[in-house]
C-alpha cells in the first residue's frame, strides 16, 4: 500500500536515482535474519548442495556491488545474487542508460557492469559472514581487459569463499563481445578457468558454479551449452538474462539499445527454459528468470523444469513487497495442484 501511493513520486525520478534510493533504503534495515521461512518449511528446496528456504530469488543486478543482500532477504526472498561484478571498478555506460516502459511494464538497460570493483565487494561481503542465507555472487570481467577468461579466473579466486555459489555472467548484451564466450570452445575453456581457480582457494570443493545464459541461443547452442554444462558438473544454468530481441511495444522509449526485461520477455523466457530442460533431460538444475511478476508466473516456470526461479524488474512496478506475494502465492499454487514439495513440481509441466 505504501509503495503504491510512493510510486508516483518515484517515477519522477530518473530509474537510475530510484534505483539509487531503494538501494538506501534497503541499507536502512537492520541487519539480522531472513525473513524468509526457514530450511525445512513447505517451499524449501535443496538444489546444487545448497538448502533454500524458498525458490524465489532476486536476480543479478539489482545490487550490482553486494551492499544490501541482507535486506533483500528480508524482503522474504529466499536467495539474493549479487554482482555482476568485475576485478576493477568502472563507470559502466554512458547515462541515461536504464528505462522504464511503463505501459509494457519492462525495462531497458545498458549499464555496462558499473561497479565499485572486487576489492570493495570483497570487503563487504566478507563482513556479512555468519548472518546465514543464502547469497550468490556474479561474476564478470572488465570491458576494457586483455584476457576476459583471466579476469573470471580472478574474480573465481576472490569470491568463492565468500559466495553460496558463484554464477558465471556471459550473457551479458552490454559488454561488447561478452556472448561470444557462450560458443562452444570458449565457455569449455572458461568454465575450465574457472573452476579449476576455485580448486586453489576451496579445500573443500568450494560453492557450486552456476552459467548465466541469454535468451537469444539457436537450438545448436542450446545443446552445446547443456552438454559443456554437464560435463563440467556445473551446479545450475541460469536461464536466461536480458534479450536483444524486441516484440511490439507501446513505449516511447522502445526503440532504446540495451537489454529488454520485464513483461514481454515472459515467453521468450519461458520457451528458453523449456528449451534448456529439454536439452538437458533434467540431468542439471535450471533457475528460471525474465517476466516472471507472479505466483503464477514463477509457478508455470517451475512446472517447465526451474528449480528456482529469480526476478528484478517486476519489484519495479510491483514494490519490495512482491517476494511475499510470490511466495505465499506458490505455497497456495502447490498445494491446489497436489504437489507436497517444489522438487516434485519441477518440470511436471504436461506437454
Amino acid at each position: 500500500m505504501l509503495f503504491s501511493l510512493l510510486r508516483p513520486l518515484l517515477y519522477r525520478l530518473d530509474p537510475e536515482s530510484a534505483h539509487g534510493l531503494a538501494i538506501r533504503t534497503l541499507k536502512l534495515l537492520p541487519a539480522g535474519a531472513s525473513s524468509a521461512p526457514e530450511p525445512g518449511g513447505p517451499l524449501a528446496t535443496e538444489v546444487a548442495g545448497l538448502d533454500f528456504p524458498n525458490p524465489l530469488g532476486m536476480a543479478a543486478g539489482f545490487d550490482k556491488d553486494g551492499e544490501v543482500p541482507d535486506g533483500l532477504l528480508r524482503l522474504g526472498f529466499g536467495f539474493a545474487e549479487v554482482g555482476s561484478i568485475t576485478p576493477l571498478p568502472q563507470p559502466g555506460n554512458p547515462r541515461p542508460r536504464l528505462f522504464r516502459l511503463t505501459e509494457d511494464r519492462a525495462v531497458i538497460n545498458r549499464m555496462g557492469f558499473n561497479n565499485g570493483g572486487a576489492e570493495a565487494a570483497a570487503k563487504r561481503l566478507a563482513a556479512r559472514r555468519g548472518r546465514g542465507g543464502i547469497v550468490g555472487i556474479n561474476i564478470g570481467a572488465n570491458k576494457d581487459s586483455a584476457d576476459r577468461i583471466a579476469d573470471y579466473a580472478l574474480m573465481a579466486r576472490v569470491m568463492a569463499p565468500l559466495a553460496s555459489y558463484l554464477a558465471v555472467n556471459i550473457s551479458s548484451p552490454n559488454t561488447p563481445g561478452l556472448r561470444a564466450l557462450q560458443d562452444e570452445s570458449a565457455l569449455t575453456g572458461l568454465l575450465d578457468a574457472v573452476l579449476a581457480a576455485r580448486a586453489e582457494v576451496c579445500a573443500d570443493g568450494g560453492p557450486p558454479v552456476f552459467l548465466k545464459v541469454a535468451p537469444d541461443l539457436e537450438p545448436a547452442d542450446i545443446d552445446a551449452i547443456a552438454r559443456i554444462a554437464i560435463d563440467k558438473g556445473l551446479g545450475a544454468l541460469i536461464v536466461s538474462n536480458t534479450t536483444v530481441s524486441r516484440p511490439p511495444l507501446a513505449s516511447r522509449h522502445r526503440d532504446e539499445t540495451g537489454g529488454l526485461s520485464g513483461a514481454p520477455l515472459r515467453d521468450l523466457a519461458q520457451q528458453r527454459l523449456r528449451d534448456f530442460r529439454s536439452a538437458t533431460g533434467g540431468a542439471i538444475p535450471l533457475v528460471g528468470v525474465g517476466g516472471i511478476a507472479s505466483a503464477e508466473d514463477a509457478w508455470a516456470r517451475i512446472r517447465a523444469g526451474a528449480s528456482l526461479v529469480q526476478l528484478y524488474s517486476a519489484m519495479v512496478y510491483e514494490g519490495p513487497g512482491i517476494a511475499r506475494r510470490i511466495v505465499r502465492g506458490l505455497e497456495t499454487l502447490m498445494r491446489r495442484d497436489g504437489f507436497a514439495s517444489i522438487a516434485e513440481a519441477v518440470g511436471s509441466e504436461r506437454p
